[in-house]
């Protein structure tokens, strides 16, 4: 399996609901490392596993509509905890839209799989996988 990753980062505010988070129960904000991995059996006729430049655009447009926004404002989000493990899920969908939309090229039609990890701290990360293609 032929794998190929790229990377960015996007800066939020959030606020969670539940004991459970102790002190993240108040508005806080979070900036993460965001690696996306598309995979791949066999590399398109061009060598490649997806053209890496369309594949960091696609992840700069996705993480461009959630930068510098306080999630708990954003009516999509209502009532939601926009965890880590959330957010990945979010960012999986988001590109993968974005893949059966042709936006990364005719040689993305052969990723098979793909992961979103957002790295929230050096030590902590969640990552969100299964198949672009759904």
């Amino acid at each position: 399996m032929y794998s190929l990753s790229v990377r960015d980062h996007f800066m939020i505010a959030h606020s969670f609901r539940g004991e459970v988070f102790g002190p993240a129960q108040r508005l806080h904000g979070a900036t993460y490392v965001v690696d996306l991995e598309v995979r791949r059996p066999e590399l398109d006729d061009d060598g490649l596993v997806v053209d890496i430049g369309l594949a960091s655009q696609a992840l700069s447009a996705v993480l461009a509509d959630l930068n510098y926004r306080n999630l708990d404002e954003d009516p999509e989000f209502a009532g939601q905890n926009t965890t880590t493990e959330f957010l990945a899920r979010i960012l999986f969908e988001r590109v993968g839209e974005r893949i059966r939309c042709g936006e990364l090229g005719q040689g993305a039609h052969g990723l098979t799989q793909m992961r979103v990890t957002l790295h929230e701290s050096h030590v902590a990360s969640a990552s969100y996988e299964g198949d672009p293609r759904r």
